[in-house]
């Protein structure tokens, strides 16, 4: 019986550490995807996502994603820090990861700028194998639990690895495209001491344009968006749209699968749906994200985000547009 929870504890903890975590308010705060944006407003900016994934399960999923950065005019950059937490709560699996940020601005033309970007990272992984209770460690006679195992196996509670990122970001007033690459180095998370499981590179192509419906006016437009990831046999697309009118934004994306991993694989996973409100410097933004596949009662997913621009920069001249 150990035995058979044992393999599922790793099992479940290789699925949820195969993937990293996936914000659907990419558009909203794209430093979640990108650290080119880093200094990006060219002033300083600071903040905070929150994702409650399946919250209707006992198998729930906490996410947070906290950022700040600054531009220095005279360094022609931005640097920054980020820090991502990301909990498991039944298996009480626990990822957190501290970046150092940081972007340098090209003028290539009049209009378009390059930003490319180099993020450097400590990673912690923390799963409950204190708690894991082999077989020679039970004595059906007595009833005794032995303290001591002589299982070859040997796991490691706590892991530290050490991760590099690069990202690049092309931009006008109108649009902005940008690649990330993470875990170049393909750090060892294994958690079996003397194991070897490097973690996939996660690549992801993500963009916006920009259709104003309003001559000369930023306050009323559309946005398309788009974000394509793959990691490993994991791959994602979310595609969809803004509408921004003024203070407020309205936002619909559908998250697709388009290479199936297996025959029971949906490409259409789920419907997400955000609004945006932004207030003296200050941006809000909630969405949801609707389950469609049959995976059952999820409770879906929500993220809420805040963030503040300390010069309320967001639209200033030369800097990618975004709400």
């Amino acid at each position: 019986m150990k035995r058979i929870a044992f393999f599922l504890m790793v099992t479940v903890t290789g699925l949820v550490k195969a993937q990293d975590p996936i914000f659907s308010q990419f558009f909203m705060i794209p430093e979640t995807v990108n650290t080119s944006f880093t200094g990006s407003s060219e002033g300083t900016k600071a903040g905070i996502i929150h994702k409650v994934q399946w919250p209707g399960l006992d198998f729930s999923i906490n996410t947070q994603f906290a950022y700040a950065s600054n531009w220095f005019e005279e360094m022609n950059s931005g640097i920054g820090i980020s820090f991502l937490n990301h909990k498991e709560t039944q298996t009480r699996y626990n990822f957190s990861q501290f970046n150092v940020n940081y972007a340098y601005r090209v003028k290539v033309t009049d209009k378009w700028t390059f930003r490319p970007s180099l993020s450097l990272g400590v990673g912690s992984k923390d799963f409950g194998f204190q708690n894991l209770l082999l077989e020679d460690q039970i004595n059906i006679v007595s009833g005794v639990i032995n303290t001591n195992s002589i299982d070859p196996i040997d796991l490691q509670r706590n892991l530290l690895f050490f991760d590099t990122s690069v990202s690049f970001l092309a931009h006008n007033d109108k649009t902005w495209i940008g690649l990330t690459l993470r875990h170049l180095n393909k750090p060892n998370i294994s958690f079996v001491g003397e194991g070897n499981n490097a973690l996939d590179m996660f690549m992801s192509f993500h963009g916006a344009i920009e259709f104003p419906l309003e001559r000369g006016s930023d306050d009323h437009s559309v946005f398309f968006l788009t974000n394509a990831m793959v990691q490993g046999k994991y791959n994602r697309v979310d595609v969809g749209g803004q509408y921004v009118y003024d203070r407020f934004s309205f936002a619909l994306l559908a998250a697709t699968t388009p290479f199936a991993n297996d025959p029971n694989s949906h490409f259409l996973t789920s419907i997400n749906a955000g609004v945006g409100f932004k207030y003296e410097g200050f941006k809000f933004g909630y969405s949801y994200d609707f389950n469609v596949t049959n995976i059952g009662r999820t409770g879906g997913i929500f993220e809420l985000s805040i963030s503040y621009d300390f010069d309320n920069n967001y639209d200033c001249d030369g800097c990618p547009n975004y709400y």
